[in-house]
This record gives structure tokens, sequence and C-alpha cells, in this order.
């Protein structure tokens, strides 16, 4: 019999601390198109070998990870932070309010919360803790990252079919060179984030 060799993450931080979600979010870095957050509670026997950032996984991977994740997971949720509101309040607290809408609604209120990264606001009277590069170390921040990532790759591919020009269905928003040529092109669209610095050059347009 082959045994993997993939590592298993422990799926919470602290199984003493009870129900304890895991949060991430995708698309910060992006030019265009919502943030997307995830939260996730796991099962304490949830153990899947490769199971990790969902940047380091392949699409085909992440969509099997994500049907697990859903069918196995005692709660999860994904929420939307949309463009107008990323420039309205900046792209930090937008990630964090994306996180905080996730976690509401979730089915099953956490005991404590796991985020990625290293900045989180309270979320009511409920225990959080932060960990950098915490997809890579907690299963449930894995796990939510992988909500998050393919949640929002498949509402820019929506987005793309109506505004075709920018090519979202394969940059997913980032600011790739052939995004920014397009942006040059076209202008931006209602989709981008106007607060960010679209092109190198704003007065491009």
């Amino acid at each position: 019999m082959h045994l993997s060799t993939e590592t298993i993450l422990p799926y919470c931080s602290d199984p003493n601390l009870g129900n304890e979600a895991g949060c991430d979010e995708a698309g910060r870095g992006c030019l265009a198109g919502p943030v997307c957050a995830a939260a996730v509670i796991l099962p304490p026997d949830f153990a899947v070998p490769g199971l990790t950032d969902s940047k380091k996984l392949s699409g085909k991977r992440r969509l099997e990870l994500r049907d697990l994740i859903k069918a196995k997971a005692i709660a999860w949720a994904i929420s939307f932070v949309e463009p107008e509101e990323i420039d309205r309040m900046n792209i930090l607290n937008a990630s964090i309010m994306a996180m905080h809408r996730a976690l509401d609604g979730l089915k099953v209120r956490p005991d404590a919360i796991a985020v990625d990264g290293n900045r989180f606001k309270p979320y009511g009277d409920i225990p959080a803790q932060t960990f950098v590069k915490g997809d890579g170390r907690l299963a449930n921040i894995a796990a939510a990252s992988i909500l998050a990532k393919t949640a929002r790759d498949e509402a820019m591919e929506q987005l793309a079919a109506e505004y075709p020009a920018y090519g979202w269905d394969v940059n997913k928003g980032y600011p790739t060179k052939a995004h920014r040529a397009a942006i040059a092109a076209n202008g931006p669209s209602p989709c981008h984030r106007h607060s960010f610095r679209l092109l190198p050059d704003p007065t491009l347009f």
C-alpha cells in the first residue's frame, strides 16, 4: 500500500478551544472585483493529505478540495465585499469586513477564530488569533483559503462575460501586464477599484 508523504495539517490551532473557525480572504491584491472571504469549522477527524494554501494547489485540486470541505465541514460560509465598498473603507478594512461577514454566515457559532495573516478586528466576544502564513499551518485556515479562492475565481469569470476586454477569466483581476494594458486601452470599468493605482502613470486615463 502506498502511503502519502504529504503533510496533514492539524484541523485547528487548539482542540481545547472547541469549534474554531478558520478565516482567510482572496483577492486582496487585485485591481478589480470583490475581495472574498470564507470561514470554516472542521471536524476533529478532518485529515486530508496535501491540504494547504490555495495558491499552491492546481485549479483542479482546489475544486476537488472545495467539494470535500463543503461536504465534511461542521459549518462554512463565504462572503464578498464589493469594489465600491473597498474604495470607501480601504482594502485592509474590507478584507476584515469580508471575514466578519463570513463568520456571520456560519450556521454554528464558533468558540474561537483563527485568521490568516497578522491583522484582525474583534468579532464580538469570540477570542481570535492571527497566524502568519496560517493557510499552510492549519487545516481550517487552508480550507477557508480554498473556499474563498474558488468562489472569487468563479465570480471573476462571471464578470469577465460582462466586461470581456480585461481578461478576468484568465487574470482574475490581478495586476498582470495584459490587465494593465487593457485598462490603458479601455479605461477602468465599474468593477475596478478606483482607489487603487490601476496604472503606473494615472495620467494615462
